[in-house]
């Protein structure tokens, strides 16, 4: 059963390599890609980090910088 499953009739040789290589390529992906959210992060939070209240709170009413800024709050409780 299970030799059937990973020679799949003789395909099994181009399909798992195919798979393999797939699941790598989606998991390298996301990690760049997460790697890359944390350095903007980090640049948003010295940039914006240090603001006066009156620019902070034009910063907050953007939708996007506050929903970066609830996830910088929420990370360090």
């Amino acid at each position: 059963m299970i030799n059937e499953i990973f020679s799949m009739n003789g395909y099994g040789l181009y399909v798992w390599p195919a798979f393999i290589f797939t699941l790598i390529s989606f998991a390298s992906l996301f990690l760049i890609t997460k790697l890359q959210l944390l350095k903007e992060k980090r640049k948003f939070t010295d940039k914006f980090g240090s603001l006066d209240s009156e620019k902070l709170k034009i910063v907050e009413s953007q939708q996007t910088n506050r929903r970066i800024l609830e996830d910088i709050l929420s990370s360090k409780i």
